[in-house]
């Protein structure tokens, strides 16, 4: 099946199993389909079996938004309890269309848990409650982590055979181009590992001509951080320290930080073995590119040459968590980090350039289709031990996969028996069906005692009539200077005789910051970070920021 098709059945609104090989498209076309409902207006929610793979598309684990957490078990009186949140009512009342992305990380039995709790919630004994469900993976990929017992994959569950799921089977690869490498991974995923695949990867043990030294990717569970540690204190150049800087609810950020393969605390040098964890097109990276650090420029950004002999100015990146449009948490990181070392679990999602790959302990089917298929090219691997294990996958899942495939021609040729006209309408019609999203209201129109006195805004406010700064203002409310920050934001935009003047910023910082936003051309802070470089902090941008905004009000009015 083609992208366009698929995404053409996702907009029916039916529930959907979107699948195919890695590198085939399945993450950019769950985010085609998110952009599409969020220009129309409509909410969606947007999860994933793990953090790592929530955070390419800017969404949380389906454990957090669900409620279910690390539960293994629910009693009718835990889903009872889970109820009660106000919070989670909330959540469930206004979605309609949910995206589980990476489900061959979720168990079957997490699955049937899910399904009970959205059931409850939407009042419903539909499957899931009658949302729309849009779930995502490979089933060849490693399988959830199971204890005292043998994983079973999300088909496997109780409710996946009352879903009525459109089978969506990617078969366009954009990844590999490698025609030898796609011809073993194909093998791989057929069980048809003969002779000739051993002699290919037999040549890969005696392969060493990389002009960078590739990414060891490990089978076991070993301390990476301590190996990169280790290879980082042998380099004899100047330290450059970099630090995350974060903005929202302190659980938010935490989710984020846990997710994101970027540190909090990034050490670099010259001569630093360094792996971009995200995508970005335009600026030639994606995640997983490979690289060597070269050198900082003036403003003491890292400059990096890739595998490829490319040189690239590292740049602050951003992860958010979104809610009804509006960004709840933001974490900002260079992103990068050090690449001596990586596990074959963390590689998923990865696309690596070149790899050094030991499968010679692989204790789980699937290990090595994994770590192969992380990498472009045989070029650009390495072999330094492979066992009978790792090129093996299971016999279960090689059958779903043949009856995914003819589910998912029996889909299309249904889809093309529509007509053009009838497939429009019935996409218009499921448009019409979702809520709108409500826009909240300003803080100006809340009930009076939400702002009222004792409210944590008025506190604040309190203390700026004080003319007490962002720091001690923190210290007496007990909170952060980010979320000081956010009050001052958002007091700023409904009280007009609000003095803030003393924290306006010396004139020439504010003007640069001015011309920075200007030649930016919107009002997102990481753009003006990356015009400015680090002698200007976030804190600095956001007050410049809080009085522009104040200016054009004025001039409007």
């Amino acid at each position: 099946m083609r992208q366009e098709e698929a995404l053409d059945i996702l907009k029916l609104g039916c529930n959907v199993f979107l699948t195919g090989p890695p590198g085939s498209g399945k993450t950019f076309l769950l985010n085609k389909y998110i952009d599409y409902l969020k220009r129309h207006g409509k909410r969606v929610a947007i999860t994933a079996s793990t953090g790592i793979a929530a955070t390419h598309m800017q969404g949380v684990t389906i454990h957090s938004w669900s409620g279910l957490g690390i539960k293994e078990k629910l009693t009718d009186e835990d889903i009872r309890k889970l109820s009660k949140k106000s919070y989670l009512r909330k959540r469930f009342r206004q979605t309609n269309v949910l995206i589980i992305d990476e489900i061959s990380m979720l168990h079957a039995f997490q699955f049937d848990l899910l399904n009970r709790i959205c059931q409850r919630f939407k009042e419903s004994i539909k499957p899931f409650g009658g949302m729309q469900v849009v779930c995502s993976g490979d089933l060849f990929q490693l399988p959830p982590v199971q204890k005292g017992g043998e994983a079973k994959f999300v088909p496997e569950s109780e409710v996946w055979q009352s879903m009525a799921l459109k089978i969506c089977y990617l078969e366009e690869q954009y990844r590999q181009k490698d025609k030898e490498l796609l011809a073993l991974l194909n093998s791989i995923r057929h069980n048809a590992i003969n002779e000739s695949h051993r002699l290919l990867l037999h040549r890969k043990y005696r392969e060493d001509v990389f002009s960078i030294a590739p990414t060891k990717l490990y089978t076991h569970n070993i301390d990476v951080n301590t190996i990169n540690t280790f290879e980082l204190n042998k380099i004899r150049e100047k330290e450059f320290v970099y630090h995350m800087y974060a903005e929202g609810a302190k659980s938010m950020v935490d989710i984020l930080k846990k997710s994101c393969l970027a540190p909090e605390r990034l050490m670099l040098k010259r001569g630093a073995k360094v792996m971009f964890v995200k995508n970005n097109f335009g600026r030639g990276y994606v995640n997983g590119t490979l690289g060597k650090v070269i050198g900082f420029d003036e403003n003491s950004r890292p400059v990096i040459e890739t595998f490829t002999g490319e040189q690239i100015v590292a740049t602050p990146a951003s992860w958010t968590i979104e809610e009804d449009e509006k960004v709840i948490a933001e974490i900002t990181q260079f992103p990068l980090r050090l690449a001596w070392a990586i596990t074959v679990h963390k590689s998923q999602g990865m696309n690596l350039d070149a790899a050094e790959i030991d499968l010679s302990k692989s204790f789980v089917k699937g290990m090595g289709y994994v770590a192969l298929s992380r990498v472009c090219s045989l070029a650009g691997i390495k072999l330094k031990g492979i066992n009978k294990l790792a090129l093996s996958v299971k016999e279960e899942i090689l059958e779903l996969d043949k009856e995914f495939k003819q589910l998912s021609r029996e889909v299309v040729a249904d889809f093309r028996k529509m007509g053009l006209q009838e497939g429009k309408r019935e996409q218009r019609e499921f448009l019409r069906s979702l809520p709108q999203i409500k826009r909240g209201k300003p803080l100006s129109t809340l009930h009076p005692t939400k702002l009222g006195e004792g409210s944590t805004y008025e506190q604040s406010k309190i203390l700026v009539s004080r003319k007490l700064s962002i720091k001690e203002i923190a210290q007496q409310r007990g909170l952060s200077e980010n979320t000081i920050m956010g009050h001052l934001e958002k007091l700023a935009k409904n009280e007009e005789e609000l003095d803030l003047e003393y924290l306006r910023l010396p004139q020439n910082r504010f003007e640069k910051i001015k011309a920075a936003f200007q030649e930016s051309g919107g009002w997102q802070l990481n753009p003006v970070r990356e015009i400015l470089g680090e002698d200007f902090s976030y804190r600095e941008l956001r007050l410049a920021r809080l009085f522009l905004d104040k200016d054009r009000t004025s001039k409007d009015k």
